[in-house]
């Protein structure tokens, strides 16, 4: 690893900000790709003539941005790039945001099953308790590697074949609005930061504790009908959201008596 010494000593930036933004600088321009490995500690601290206090912050820094991956008794490696994925003003599904970007994933299908609604899983789809309907838990996987662990809930009632239905290479709502019409129209999504379970770690190939992404979303067709709920497990450090913001003014009933009391 070959990296100009861009200590500036005479600057007020503190000795491991200039160490991270230089390391950063060097990951964002493919200097070093993902999945290779930093020098250690020590040649870091030799490079940049500081100490390892300074590095250790640095590095710190770089693992809090997700830059890097720090394994105990193996060294400090550069991560992955996060799959970023629409939120809030496209409405699509996990296929469609991973098609889009040239990465269409890969489903392994482990329960697809009609079952009677929890209450839960009842008062989101506006259904009467023990309701039938279909569940379908399923791993998601972008160039082989396991990203999101989601289970869906909808109404057996509106897309009865969809419990036989291969969803391995397919998109569920490109499934649905062919096969039944079912279009949706809006929904809403809660983030909330959790850890990993043991059985959650297993099936993403993670560390039990590693940080997820918990994902619930509601989706509705355009008179208000439920169609979906499911709840998403994002691995936190291969996944990214993003969301557009739209901002809207406040507007006064009366501008001429807003101005008006202005003088007053």
């Amino acid at each position: 690893m070959n990296i100009d010494n861009k200590i500036d000593r005479t600057s007020y930036i503190p000795f491991y900000a200039q160490v991270q933004d230089a390391l950063k600088e060097y990951i964002d321009h493919g200097d070093i790709k993902p999945g290779e490995q930093l020098p250690s500690e020590p040649e870091l601290c030799r490079m940049f003539d500081v100490s390892r206090t300074v590095i250790r912050q640095a590095l710190k820094g770089l693992e809090y941005e997700g830059l890097i991956v720090r394994e105990k008794g193996r060294g400090t490696f550069v991560a992955e790039p996060k799959i970023g994925e629409s939120l809030f003003q496209e409405l699509t599904g996990f296929y469609q945001d991973m098609a889009s970007k040239g990465l269409p994933p890969v489903s392994k299908v482990l329960k697809q099953a009609i079952i009677p609604a929890n209450a839960k899983v009842a008062a989101f789809l506006q259904l009467a308790p023990e309701s039938p309907v279909i569940r379908i838990d399923r791993v998601r996987y972008v160039g082989g590697e396991p990203i999101v662990l989601v289970t869906t809930y909808l109404p057996h009632a509106l897309c009865p074949a969809l419990v036989e239905t291969d969803l391995t290479r397919q998109s569920l709502y490109a499934y649905l609005e062919e096969t039944y019409n079912l279009v949706i129209d809006r929904g809403r999504r809660i983030l909330e930061a959790v850890v990993a379970s043991e059985y959650e770690a297993a099936l993403l190939e993670i560390a039990e504790g590693a940080p997820l992404i918990s994902l619930d979303s509601i989706s509705y067709l355009a008179d208000g009908t439920p169609l979906e709920y499911y709840h998403a497990l994002h691995r936190g450090d291969r996944s990214m959201f993003e969301v557009e913001l739209i901002r809207t003014r406040e507007q006064t009933t009366n501008p001429k008596s807003f101005l008006e009391e202005e003088h007053i």
